[in-house]
């Protein structure tokens, strides 16, 4: 369902991204691990054009966009096939949970208000916060603030949703109710490529486990593999270091 080809991006003529080359299927669950400063968070920004990519193709269920050279509307088309998951949540502050996750349904997608709004509070239910749509995310936790930014991508009905280390900002007691919404989400076959440092949710839920280093996939595969038995000596030094903690 999506095929990327020969992705590259550089910042101040440092490589961050050195030709990416990954597919993913319907339905998969890509968890993407690896050192800090190694491309990952750039991986997916590109992907969804977040970045501008210095090169490279990216085609999502048949729409196919040369990245390197995308129009307004080739952008635009990418952005209706994603969705994506900020670490920092990412959320209006001036607007309710309801308006953060009805916001682009209305903008994007063109909804009319009443069923926008509909249509959010369904989702606000989904994710156990109905009685909160009101709050504010000043008003919530850190845990709840991050669920209403899964539901804002949860409205898009994205081909894929693109989640940034959705944990990293999170004290510890907030991180399960934002993963167990994740694991939900994968058991419904929502396609899904997650950055995260949460090595037991990588283990428990994806189906394919990447490594990056030097803005490179390394080494990929079942987790069970990937954590059991990695062949690249980089992925083994970096699984002793993280396993270990």
């Amino acid at each position: 369902m999506i095929r990327i080809r020969n992705l590259v991006k550089t910042f101040n003529g440092t490589p961050v991204l050195n030709g990416i080359d990954l597919d993913i299927a319907e339905g998969e669950i890509i968890v993407v691990i690896g050192p800090s400063g190694t491309g990952k968070s750039t991986l997916l920004r590109c992907i969804n054009l977040l970045e501008q990519p210095d090169q490279g193709v990216i085609e999502i269920d048949g729409d196919a966009v040369d990245v390197g050279h995308a129009s307004k509307k080739d952008v635009l088309k990418l952005r209706r096939n994603t969705s994506f998951v900020f670490q920092n949540y990412a959320l209006f502050a001036n607007k309710t949970a309801l308006q953060n996750i009805a916001e682009g349904l209305i903008t994007v997608w063109n909804k009319p208000r009443r069923e926008a709004l509909a249509e959010a509070r369904s989702i606000l239910a989904d994710i156990g916060l109905a009685d909160k749509e009101n709050s504010y995310p000043a008003a919530l936790s850190g845990g709840q603030q991050q669920r209403v930014g899964i539901g804002r991508a949860m409205a898009s009905h994205s081909k894929v949703m693109l989640f940034d280390e959705p944990t990293s900002a999170l004290d510890p007691e907030w991180v399960d109710e934002v993963l167990q919404l994740m694991k939900r989400l994968a058991e419904r076959k929502q396609t899904m490529v997650v950055v995260t440092h949460e090595m037991s949710f990588a283990r428990d839920v994806a189906d394919r486990v990447l490594f990056m280093e030097g803005g490179r996939i390394v080494e990929q595969g079942p987790p069970q593999k990937i954590f059991a038995e990695p062949d690249d000596p980089r992925t083994q030094a970096f699984l002793r270091k993280v396993l270990r903690r």
